[in-house]
């Protein structure tokens, strides 16, 4: 059976730390750290368990840190272009080394590394890792790069803002000035000619919201006048196009591709082809937030999954958080329909709010319906951040982005949700309070069904909405099927604040579109077990009955007479 991607996102730097008295913006001595060793057997079968196929290990290149490990033979960063004291994931510093922060003995970081790919894959689950291509860390430098392999920037001609030879953009003429303290004396941060940083941020001044701490990659086209320098094949292609196949071969199964729409189309293509000749089942992700950009970075780029951010996601955030309409939904399927196995959906990554914090909904059971609804309504992947199952409230202030309903990925911290489930190592429940089991309950029973589901898995989509517009109250109810070989899945949500008695109706359109049995049909609710009989008629309704901020998934199979 096809496959539907279940992602869970996890840090390993906060995933598996155990300390419970981190201090704001605390070292890595006061913190602790969480280590890949610690993602054991036992973790990874637990997910497995919770219904996850992919795990994305978030921060496993060497990234820009305040840690110094000069005593192991790595140069030490200047903590004035690092965020955080553990610093961003998305400034890395070496693109072929693990970041010593997660591995017991830094000498074997790569083993380990090696070795937690393998424990992945023998729980039966993939491995995503990040790959940074639009920008690095400003003090970047490969201490670890293989035999002949020219480090980005190496021979780089200063003297000109723009070169298809240069793989950095120079502000010539003018020192690095941020509107951010870059240190005075010996322990300055110095930097001239000044480079374009990693935002587009094109000058020798960005402020203290650009990202100051990153340096922009040059891909062959002139930001003054957009001409594209692809041929010959940039230096920078080059050197990327290596480091993807550096990963690809150390048994990644997939690359999350940040900010992947800052970088041009005609590069994805070029360099995804040749990963995937030699690595043919491997999978790209963009984060992409350019609707326009969609099809062409799935047909000419050749990516697999593009974030689904500013069409569903936008869309459930402002149906949970501002009370719009849950009729909008149907505009986002529309608007992707012909992309739609393409799509990745979420509710959660490290870049946007917990939905328990007190910034989104204050409560995680309140999103229920959000989550089925993203989860279930097409074939696409479906992701999860660690500590989503659990309802992380992300109330703390940990460091450098502060108390803002997210968690941090900048600072050395550890989740109290995370903390408590993970127990030591023990993977347990029972330290949890009965809301967040109730709510880890919920979403393992629903990841499950995502792939134990085919009519989820593999089957047809047909919204109900159109047929409903007296019966349902389209502000606050979302109604459509699922369908595959026989099995047809109703799936409502309701995004109200009462329960709600529906009677769905399902046009004859469905029946001949999805062919649909008609006839007294056994009906079981999947997320509760609940089982009935009703009759499946054109011109009969579906009676169903929703709690309030929840979701029904009714399975229909014919009735043995």
């Amino acid at each position: 059976m096809k496959e539907k991607p279940i992602i869970y996102q996890l840090l390993p730097r906060l995933f598996t730390n155990p300390c419970n008295s981190c201090i704001p913006r605390g070292t890595i001595a006061e913190n602790g750290v969480g280590k890949m060793n610690a993602i054991d057997h036992k973790v990874l079968r637990s997910l497995k368990l919770l219904g996850v196929t992919h795990v994305w290990y978030t921060g496993i290149i060497e990234h820009a840190t305040c840690t110094s490990y000069a005593a192991r033979g790595i140069e030490p960063c200047n903590p004035h272009v690092v965020k955080g004291q553990a610093g961003s994931p998305y400034a890395i510093i070496d693109y072929y080394d693990v970041d010593p922060d997660l591995a017991v003995s830094v000498k074997h970081r790569m083993a380990e590394f090696e070795s937690l790919v393998a424990r992945t894959h023998d729980a039966g689950m993939k491995v995503i890792i990040d790959f940074v291509p639009n920008h690095v860390a400003r003090q970047y430098h490969s201490d670890s790069k293989p035999e002949g392999v020219e480090d980005l920037g190496e021979n780089d001609d200063n003297t000109m803002f723009f070169s298809p030879n240069n793989n950095f953009f120079y502000i010539t003429g003018q020192p690095f000035a941020p509107s951010v303290d870059m240190g005075k004396g010996k322990t300055a941060y110095v930097e001239n000619p000044a480079r374009a940083t990693g935002n587009d941020c094109y000058n020798a001044s960005p402020g203290k919201n650009d990202w100051y701490e990153t340096v922009k990659l040059n891909y062959g086209i002139d930001p003054w006048n957009g001409h594209r320098h692809f041929r010959p094949v940039p230096s920078t292609w080059h050197k990327m196009l290596h480091i993807l196949q550096f990963w690809a071969d150390k048994g990644v199964d997939g690359f999350r591709c940040d900010m992947a729409h800052m970088v041009p189309v005609e590069f994805w293509h070029w360099a995804i082809e040749q990963v995937k000749t030699a690595h043919p089942a491997i999978i790209f992700i963009a984060e992409i937030y350019d609707p326009a950009l969609y099809r062409s970075y799935i047909y000419d780029g050749g990516f697999d999954y593009l974030y689904d951010k500013v069409s569903l996601y936008d869309t459930l955030f402002n149906t949970l958080k501002h009370n719009a309409s849950a009729s909008h939904i149907t505009q986002c399927w529309q608007s992707i329909d012909d992309i739609k196995e393409h799509m990745l959906n979420f509710l959660e990554n490290h870049d946007e709010l917990r939905i328990a914090s007190p910034q989104f909904c204050g409560d995680a059971m309140l999103a229920i319906p959000a989550v089925v609804v993203s989860a279930t309504m097409s074939t696409c992947p479906f992701m999860v951040y660690a500590g989503q199952e659990l309802g992380e409230p992300a109330l703390d202030a940990e460091g450098y982005s502060g108390r803002d309903g997210r968690t941090t990925i900048f600072d050395y911290w550890s989740m109290p949700t995370v903390r408590t489930w993970y127990a030591g190592g023990k993977c347990s429940v029972a330290g949890l309070t009965a809301a967040q089991k109730t709510l880890r309950r919920f979403y393992q029973r629903l990841l499950r069904l995502c792939n134990s589901e085919a009519a989820i898995s593999q089957g047809a989509f047909f919204d109900l909405m159109y047929v409903n517009n007296h019966s349902l109250n389209a502000h606050d109810h979302f109604a459509y099927l699922r369908h595959h070989k026989g099995e047809t899945i109703l799936v409502v949500a309701n995004f109200g604040n009462e329960t709600a008695h529906l009677c769905v109706n399902i046009p004859q359109h469905a029946f001949d579109c999805l062919g649909l049995p008609c006839g007294d049909q056994r009906c079981t609710e999947l997320l509760t077990d609940a089982i009935m009989t009703q009759s499946l008629q054109p011109d009969r309704p579906f009676v169903v009955t929703v709690p309030a901020h929840n979701a029904v998934m009714w399975k229909m199979t014919p009735a043995v007479k």
